[in-house]
């Protein structure tokens, strides 16, 4: 459940750049400047020759390890499935994430470095269902549902539209209310990786290969075995888009350990979601029901 709070950010962050919002990041300073010409080239300068320079002695190549030691590395390292485990352990533990049907968070969305700030609402219902609404201030507001079945997404800039193809069954995965347990049937496989270093933690590598061949990434804390952030692509109407994710100040709401603020980095867009409540299991079912905008496009 928690990691379908996350999972929701993705979805932000494809609105985000269906709304265009990447573009007017970066195009906004400029809107007002006024252009100037271009400066007429220097004439070249006539460099003096310059002297040879000694050969570079010759290079020892360090060999590399033998396939047994590298093999001997990865058996070192925790199982995928029981760092997920210590996880959800850290988090409340699996009955407390199975005790909720829906959750609704509210906090805020801020653009970084562009002045674009926005209050955001997430939805979320077992089995599968999700809402995001940001309203951005002197923008609109920027909405991105799945009701189960059908995908859409309705923002100022682009209006509405539904989500087909490769992005809607994308939509239904990261849409699973309890994707914090990894379900049996989930993924094709989950592997750890390695050992290293994420946002200046010690954190161990999770391979997460989906069904449709596609592979994300997480992250969990070594010392504390809470998530710490995610690598992964998701379609969006501008293409595949990837992803970087970074969860951190954890706060108990309902029983259950939640990320407080979520940075992530998708096209070129940096955004902060930062939330401040979390209520479960009052979201009233007709939440999740397309607007008309978008049953007009259903008929």
């Amino acid at each position: 459940m928690r990691n379908s709070i996350l999972r929701r950010g993705l979805v932000l962050s494809s609105g985000l750049a269906a709304a265009g919002l990447s573009a007017l990041v970066t195009a906004g300073p400029a809107l007002s400047a006024q252009v100037q010409p271009a400066p007429a080239p220097a004439p070249a300068r006539q460099q003096p020759a310059r002297p040879r320079p000694a050969p570079a002695p010759p290079v020892t190549k360090t060999p590399a390890p033998s396939p047994s030691a590298s093999s001997d590395s990865t058996a070192a390292l925790p199982s995928a499935k029981s760092i997920i485990d210590r996880h959800v352990e850290a988090i409340g533990g699996r009955k407390a994430v199975l005790s909720h049907t829906s959750s609704h968070a509210t906090g805020s969305m801020t653009v970084t470095g562009s002045g674009i700030t926005g209050v955001l609402d997430i939805y979320s219902a077992a089995p599968d269902k999700s809402l995001v609404k940001i309203n951005l201030g002197g923008i609109g507001e920027v909405l991105e549902g799945f009701d189960g079945v059908h995908g859409w997404s309705i923002s100022p800039i682009a209006g509405p539209s539904l989500t087909q193809g490769k992005e809607l069954e994308e939509k239904k995965f990261d849409a699973d209310f309890y994707s914090d347990l990894h379900q049996e049937g989930r993924y094709l496989s989950m592997k750890t990786v390695e050992k290293t270093t994420f946002e200046g933690r010690p954190c161990y590598k999770v391979s997460l290969v989906k069904k449709n061949g596609s592979e994300d990434f997480d992250f969990y804390d070594v010392e504390t075995g809470l998530k710490a952030g995610m690598i992964a692509t998701r379609e969006s109407q501008m293409g595949p888009m990837a992803v970087t994710q970074v969860t951190s100040d954890y706060k108990k709401f309902g029983g259950l350990l939640v990320p407080t603020t979520m940075k992530q980095s998708a096209m070129g867009v940096d955004q902060v979601l930062k939330l401040t409540t979390i209520e479960f299991d009052k979201v009233d079912p007709s939440v999740f029901e397309p607007p008309a905008q978008i049953k007009a496009l259903l008929k």
